[in-house]
């Protein structure tokens, strides 16, 4: 949509997010799936094939800083038996002792290891957040140019929260994972497969001992886990109620004050807390549970290590430091493992989260525009609607068969009641939907044969919606025109009656407006918005219920403004209140998608037809009220 494009609907509603600091622990929480796992993570590799050399340069460097990790309490363990052995000697008077200057070498040696391993953990973290904030620029930038191809039907059928959350939260997700868990699976699967290799090079039997526990642990999370799962699922279900309702609340605070409704919300808030504090306690209290389970068969674990380590260095098959070195190695061995459900659940969360981006990529576009097209320098206004056809929805057409020819600089007023098809022929017009059947041209050219951009920079749009953005009066007035001066807004202002009222608040232009514009009236923000219509200087203009915010006072200032905007400019000027458009060179009344009477305001009340019977019938409540 062009600069020239001034008012947009904005959706106030959000999408309340179900987490938090009572979300949960990663390995009890609910985890969303995606539809096609395998193929969704095979797009994702696919996606990172730029990166490919970046991710054997971490794929080298995680195994090898697992691998000279996993080498420390080997080397450590012989420098204890050296320890021991020298002990041994001294006390039983058979040896010099301890060997000190072995064991200093040797200590210098594992600190060497460590520091290689550290540089190389450090590299492999470097590389890989490098690679993940790529991936995810990569993906916010073509997220961002994909929402400017998309048709407008598509964000009909798609809430704006949920586009949103594609943006931020999935694309958020897939970052996490790359960085922290991608690299976490390579030295997961290095410390596994090396831990066992060094726990089988001191004792098969020892090493038996020590896989034959991680059975047990299994079994008890599974438990654990699948008794928590229902009550992470209430807590994010409850969450998310309790975080709707507050803002709902929030939100309508007024209305609640004016019904007495504080008794009432209190009471539903009470309700939902409470049910989200049984679920997310007894989660919580679950989930907790997982490490003290697993740290008591981890114990055991040790226990009968230790035992029957002790049993084979009195048989002399290992050595005293041997024991020590493959403790150190059952500890690391359980690490990988207490991690897997962990991974598990976060690649299920990032296929999800990956899916729903490429699914998002790859929703149709809307038709590209012309190869060849035309020039919009010269265009003076003149509207023509050839036999249009169109519905939101194929089954469901709400525009049967719609002809009119409006000549440059006519001021042209659509009438009729709400559904008549108003508002969707301004949207056609300026194709913000493509046409079932029929043609639209300007000047007498197919409106398919200008660029979007440029047939968008033709209008002005005043609507009765406003939309204003956080910033300054003067920086959301030039938004109509991002080149204008400081004396051009001014000027636009004074067109639009609304310098008098900026001079009165503080600061004046300079005054930020906060994020919903709620600092200044309702009345105010449109007054800003038709100042943006004026500055923008369209060729054709459009004013949809530009004045129903307004009191009659003001509304009779603007309708003067509007009178030299106007002039000898092509206008669209939609209205309920039929008294503000008499003076309008044509009325096309619409009824059901058709237009049923064309003229001016005489000749239609001359006819008495449908216009007359709308017009008198608004006269008639006037005069009643």
């Amino acid at each position: 949509m062009s600069d020239r494009t001034i008012n947009r609907e904005k959706s106030g509603k959000r999408d309340h997010m179900g987490g938090g600091p009572m979300g949960g622990g990663p390995m009890g929480m609910k985890t969303e799936k995606a539809k096609d796992f395998k193929g969704t993570i095979k797009k994702l590799l696919a996606y990172m094939k730029p990166y490919k050399l970046s991710m054997i340069i971490v794929l080298i460097f995680a195994i090898g800083s697992a691998g000279f990790s996993i080498v420390g309490p080997k080397i450590m363990g012989k420098a204890v038996t050296k320890i021991y052995l020298g002990l041994v000697e001294k006390v039983s008077g058979t040896g010099k002792g301890i060997n000190f200057e072995y064991i200093g070498k040797t200590l210098l040696f594992l600190i060497g290891l460590y520091v290689i391993s550290a540089i190389f953990s450090f590299i492999q973290g470097y590389v890989m957040s490098g690679v993940a904030q790529k991936v995810s620029y990569r993906m916010r930038k073509e997220l961002s140019q994909k929402i400017n191809r998309m048709p407008l039907k598509f964000f009909d059928k798609v809430t704006h929260g949920e586009v949103l959350s594609r943006v931020t939260n999935d694309i958020d997700t897939v970052s996490q994972t790359l960085n922290q868990s991608l690299s976490q699976i390579f030295s997961s699967f290095t410390i596994l497969i090396g831990v066992l290799i060094m726990m089988l090079s001191i004792s098969w039997l020892m090493t038996l001992a020590s896989v034959l526990i991680i059975p047990f642990s299994v079994i008890f999370i599974s438990l654990i886990v699948k008794k928590s799962q229902k009550y992470f699922k209430s807590q994010q279900e409850y969450l998310g109620h309790v975080n709707g309702h507050v803002e709902e609340i929030f939100s309508g605070h007024n209305i609640m004050k004016a019904f007495n409704g504080e008794k009432k919300a209190i009471e539903q808030f009470d309700s939902m807390n409470n049910t989200l504090y049984k679920s997310a306690w007894k989660s919580q209290f679950l989930s907790g549970m997982m490490f003290p389970i697993m740290g008591f068969i981890g114990n055991i674990g040790y226990v009968l290590v230790t035992i029957l380590g002790g049993w084979l260095t009195i048989k002399n098959k290992i050595e005293v430091g041997d024991i020590v070195s493959f403790i150190q190695y059952v500890r690391t061995f359980q690490q990988p493992i207490g991690q897997a459900a962990q991974i598990a659940n976060v690649l299920q969360s990032t296929a999800a989260a990956a899916e729903r981006v490429f699914a998002f990529l790859e929703e149709e576009e809307e038709t590209k525009d012309v190869s060849n097209p035309v020039d919009t320098e010269n265009v003076k206004g003149g509207v023509e609607f050839r036999n249009v056809q169109f519905g939101y929805n194929p089954e469901n057409i709400i525009i049967n068969d719609f002809s009119a020819k409006v000549k440059p600089g006519q001021r042209v007023a659509i009438v009729g009641p709400t559904g008549a098809g108003k508002t969707t022929m301004v949207k056609l017009l300026m194709r913000f939907y493509d046409l079932n059947s029929g043609d639209i041209f300007i000047d007498g050219i197919n409106i398919n044969d200008f660029k979007r951009n440029d047939l968008r920079d033709l209008f002005g749009m005043v609507l009765q919606d406003t939309w204003l953005f956080n910033g300054s009066i003067m920086e959301n007035i030039r938004y109509g025109r991002l080149d204008a001066t400081d004396e051009e807004v001014k000027e636009a202002a004074k067109a639009a009656h609304a310098h008098h009222f900026i001079k009165t608040l503080p600061e004046g232009y300079n005054m930020i407006l906060n994020e919903e514009a709620s600092n200044v009236s309702q009345g105010q923000k449109q007054l800003l918005t038709i100042a943006r219509a004026i500055l923008s200087d369209p060729k054709i203009l459009i004013l949809d219920e530009a004045t129903s915010s307004v009191d009659t006072r003001t509304e009779v200032l603007i309708q003067r403004a509007m009178e030299n905007l106007m002039k000898d400019r092509t206008s669209f000027i939609i209205a309920h209140r039929l008294s503000t458009i008499r003076d309008a060179d044509l009325i096309m009344v619409m009824k059901d998608g058709d237009i049923v009477e064309q003229g001016n305001h005489e000749e239609l009340l001359t006819a008495n037809g449908f216009y007359a019977s709308l017009y008198n019938s608004q006269f008639e409540i006037s005069e009643v009220s």
